[in-house]
């Protein structure tokens, strides 16, 4: 690679020297601001020759779009318990609007309703039991909302290699939901993703089966008060050949 690219060089020199010489001659220009000029713009031209176009950056969109929240999109829930790592247990939304690690499996409080905020990972987490969500504030508490619109109250899953999800808070980049071993919530701008306390994993609440949850709720159309006119009645009556 190295002789590659100082060929590339010796080359670009070559044609810079031939391109100052091909100003030379009986008409050449005159002066050296001319010359300057006329030498930087044979350099700007074999540069553009020489230089690769570098392909578009895709990972870059996507990275760009999933930071925005999808308004138009219908949104996909599931529900789900998650497995704390340290404490042994699931999180949970209590009532008094806390946050810990302390439920057990199949706890009303335990099960939690994940639906998508974007086509990316980014979703939000709310208590079935309670209706809270599940936010961060500025000081890196976990607490529970009403309303989870707001950009602290979106997570992103980040699968680990350890088969674990780490929950990235989208407002607070690089603070994690984390929690102790005796489920207390751990202060997020104290975490890391290669923590155990910031592992998680996805179980479905006890008794739970596969089919009764359905990814999309199909609404039935709206029937009209008025479902047949007279008119209706008239030509229905007609075609039956007045029977």
């Amino acid at each position: 690679k190295k002789k590659k690219s100082r060929m590339n060089y010796l080359n670009m020199m070559n044609d810079i020297m031939k391109c100052g010489t091909a100003g030379q001659g009986p008409g050449r220009l005159t002066g050296k601001l001319h010359m300057i000029s006329y030498f930087m713009t044979c350099v700007s031209y074999i540069v553009r020759q020489n230089s690769v176009q570098s392909p578009p950056n895709f990972k870059h969109h996507v990275t760009e779009q999933s930071r925005l929240s999808d308004r138009m999109s219908r949104r996909l829930t599931r529900t789900y318990q998650l497995y704390s790592r340290t404490s042994g247990k699931h999180v949970q939304v209590l009532a008094n609007k806390r946050v810990n690690a302390n439920g057990d499996d199949g706890a009303v409080h335990a099960k939690l309703e994940v639906e998508t905020d974007s086509f990316g990972s980014r979703v939000r987490i709310r208590g079935v039991k309670t209706g809270y969500y599940i936010c961060m504030n500025k000081r890196g508490k976990l607490i529970g909302k009403r309303k989870g619109r707001g950009k602290d109250c979106i997570f992103t899953e980040i699968v680990l290699e350890n088969n674990y999800t780490a929950l990235q808070n989208a407002k607070y980049e690089g603070w994690y939901m984390a929690f102790t071993r005796k489920g207390r919530p751990r202060k997020a701008s104290k975490t890391k993703q290669h923590q155990r306390e910031a592992h998680f994993m996805k179980r479905l609440p006890r008794g739970h089966l596969l089919s009764e949850r359905r990814p999309f709720d199909v609404l039935p159309l709206p029937v009209p008060a008025h479902p047949f006119s007279k008119r209706t009645k008239h030509s229905h009556h007609q075609r039956s050949g007045g029977r």
